[in-house]
């Protein structure tokens, strides 16, 4: 079942349309099986470059865009995650089979438009939150400096991630990780519909595998 995170207020306010999502799922990664690697050679033959520039005007991703310059990001020199999977894409010829989970992010991403990023689930304690980063506030063991006002993916503990940035590595998924939780951040102008494709199809393929 999708469950829905807390948006802290301020950025609630700042942002409408800001959301976060996520599900629990039992499985692990690993090598993809053959259905998975061939579902990506065929995504590689329905892209070319005119596809590309054409990709980043439709509605979801050019929501993505619009967010991540209203944060202070600029989408044309760090990317958005569908626009970096379609450039790899084109940099190397084709998808390249990573490992099961991250396969099923590039299928469910480049399908849906909409970015997802994982958890182990034994490392995490839900709900999820987004919210600001507190004065001097550290991530992970390593102690890693969050700037104050830095937007963060939280539990009820700690900042797991910077929002469209770097992931402590201290709850990332590994090949010892059997629970995963998968997370989506929703913004204004991506339909209820996306996300809940996008965090299926990746339940789909981790599962099934």
């Amino acid at each position: 079942m999708i469950q829905h995170g807390v948006v802290e207020l301020e950025l609630a306010g700042e942002f409408p349309g800001l959301a976060i999502h996520w599900i629990e799922v039992e499985g692990a990664s690993g090598r993809s099986p053959e259905s998975v690697r061939e579902r990506l050679k065929d995504m590689s033959n329905r892209i070319s470059g005119a596809r590309a520039v054409q990709m980043r005007q439709e509605a979801i991703p050019w929501a993505y865009r619009v967010f991540f310059r209203q944060v202070g990001i600029d989408p044309d020199e760090r990317r958005t995650p569908i626009e970096e999977i379609v450039l790899e894409r084109l940099k190397h010829g084709g998808f390249r089979s990573q490992n099961l989970l991250d396969d099923a992010i590039t299928i469910a991403t480049y399908e849906t438009g909409v970015p997802i990023v994982a958890f182990d689930g034994d490392h995490v304690r839900p709900p999820l939150s987004l919210r600001l980063a507190h004065p001097d506030e550290l991530m992970g063991t390593a102690g890693r400096p969050l700037s104050s006002g830095q937007i963060v993916i939280a539990d009820q503990e700690r900042p797991l991630a910077v929002l469209f940035a770097d992931l402590d590595p201290d709850c990332g998924v590994t090949p010892r990780t059997s629970r995963m939780v998968l997370a989506v951040v929703q913004v204004e102008g991506v339909p209820d519909i996306a996300v809940e494709e996008a965090l299926w199809t990746v339940e789909e393929i981790v599962v099934g595998a």
